[in-house]
């Protein structure tokens, strides 16, 4: 029964330090969140300009797997 109890007021105690803003990470950018983000961006700022080299390369290498057989 003790061991509940404790229990109990951890997490009621994380819990209160949470909502008044007591973690140092509240508020911060996951580091995931920021690899996609960057990782989207690459990927637009490389296919905008080269969308036709890019979409003619891989259509090239499909066509020439897809008849090798």
């Amino acid at each position: 029964m003790m061991r509940a109890y404790a229990f109990l007021i951890a997490a009621l105690a994380a819990l209160a330090a949470r909502l008044r803003g007591d973690d140092a990470e509240r508020g911060d950018v996951p580091g995931w969140v920021m690899i996609t983000v960057m990782t989207a961006a690459l990927v637009l700022a490389i296919l905008v300009p080269f969308r036709t080299a890019i979409v003619s390369a891989v259509q090239t290498a499909l066509s020439s797997v897809t008849s090798a057989g």
